[in-house]
């Protein structure tokens, strides 16, 4: 296969050694002649490990070649990589000037060919990058996107110090394309990969990379965190969080990486804040572990701004504990939010069979007599009271029986889901709402 990569940086170069050394002929395009010199010479223009051995082998073997001159790349290639740098600008805006320049140059390129290309975003751009990209091809090449030419989105997931290892072995190949011709050509591109493909919503292609180096840059602040407390308190970090690693059904899983409703319940709130008290004692500044709970109670009052724009004033609730399957009230966040409903005089009912007032015990039932007495007025015993009764249901927790009470739901009746729930004709019914979806 025919490519040509556009900026000859971090990317671009590891890019291109490694599609070279898959046995593709790799066209290295960049503006800048030093960097277009060294590759004609076989060399890389960065330092990693290995790239530099790939250079000099596929260029040997007369894969690479490098140029100054767009429209030649452009002509001489079926796909375009675009890896130029997306620098912050002074107020944390990215700079997408690079990526729009090179956009236009494909575009006038590609005023000539006849053929149709496929245009690759391998930088990291904000949303909706994708679809400007396509504009101002359009525009420079008076042609179509999706008959003449393409825009897919590739994310990149290279780390310095292990680029190549992880071009051959990324987590996965992600691409934002609803051009099924794009697609296949980009499969065959990566055909040796070893990595699940995986074709997805364009704008999502576009914002996986700031999710994932979000949640890395948080593990780092949270593991300094802790190591920070441990120190204070002699315990060895690192054996604490080798073991913290080992447990990969809660710890290290998707388990709780699933938008939806707040934490609650008598474990995680009482646990974080022994923690924060541990830091306090010793005189630690944890900042993410005390942001934590703020964000916790932020999301509560996202989630009451929505339900109070639905403009309605029948509210019923499926579920009041926090977690399925449970009869817990403790700490319960849909509970500050019914009291707060309540108290502006909306009109509530509840449906939640495992909790029986009558039968609850211990903590459970003191939490509730000291805490939320008011609460037992407003739980009904029968689900189709909740179906006849509420203008607006809010889906609280995933219960089993949920999805049959839905099913049953008129159209005309808005669904407010904070579990993502699976139910028959959710696709269909007019007025579903997710709080994250």
């Amino acid at each position: 296969m025919n490519i040509s990569v556009f900026g000859l940086g971090y990317v671009g170069c590891v890019s291109l050694g490694c599609l070279a050394k898959c046995r593709h002929s790799v066209i290295g395009v960049d503006l800048n002649e030093k960097k277009v010199d060294l590759f004609r010479q076989g060399n890389a223009t960065i330092v990693e490990d290995e790239i530099d051995m790939i250079i000099a082998k596929e260029h040997t073997a007369g894969r690479i070649t490098a140029t100054t001159d767009p429209f030649y790349a452009v002509m001489n290639s079926d796909i375009s990589l675009i890896c130029v740098g997306t620098p912050s600008t002074s107020v944390g805006h990215l700079d997408l000037t690079a990526v729009f320049n090179v956009s236009e140059q494909i575009g006038l390129a590609l005023r000539d060919k006849n053929t149709f290309h496929v245009v690759v975003i391998r930088s990291t751009v904000l949303p909706g990058t994708n679809q400007k990209v396509v504009d101002i091809i359009e525009k420079a090449s008076r042609k179509k996107c999706g008959e003449d030419f393409s825009v897919v989105s590739n994310p990149e997931f290279l780390r310095e110090g292990t680029a190549v290892r992880d071009f051959f072995k990324p987590p996965y190949t992600v691409v934002g394309s609803t051009n099924k011709r794009a697609i296949e050509m980009v499969y065959e591109m990566y055909q040796g990969i070893k990595a699940e493909f995986i074709v997805t919503d364009i704008k999502l292609a576009e914002m996986l990379k700031y999710v994932n180096n979000a949640f890395h840059a948080s593990k780092v602040v949270f593991a300094n965190e802790i190591g920070n407390i441990c120190k204070k308190l002699e315990i060895n970090s690192h054996e604490l969080l080798d073991i913290f690693c080992k447990d990969e059904k809660l710890n290290i899983s998707s388990y709780y990486l699933k938008p939806g409703f707040c934490y609650g319940g008598s474990c995680l709130p009482k646990d974080l804040k022994a923690l924060k008290t541990i830091a306090l004692d010793n005189y630690l500044e944890c900042p993410n572990l005390e942001s934590i709970e703020k964000s916790n109670e932020n999301h509560k009052k996202i989630v009451l701004e929505q339900i109070l724009n639905f403009n309605v004033r029948k509210i019923g609730f499926l579920g009041i504990s926090f977690k399925a399957g449970t009869d817990d009230l403790r700490n319960s966040p849909i509970i500050d939010i019914i009291e707060i409903l309540i108290g502006k005089g909306y009109q509530i009912k509840i449906f939640d069979k495992n909790v029986r007032l009558s039968n609850l015990l211990g903590a459970n039932k003191e939490y509730i007599q000291k805490k939320i007495p008011f609460i037992s007025k407003f739980i009904v015993s029968d689900e189709n009271e909740i179906i006849d009764f509420s203008d607006l249901i809010v889906i609280v927790n995933s219960d089993t029986e949920y999805p049959d009470i839905l099913s049953k739901v008129p159209n005309e009746k808005i669904i407010y889901d904070l579990v993502n729930i699976t139910f028959a004709n959710r696709e269909k019914m007019p007025n579903y709402k997710g709080i994250a979806w």
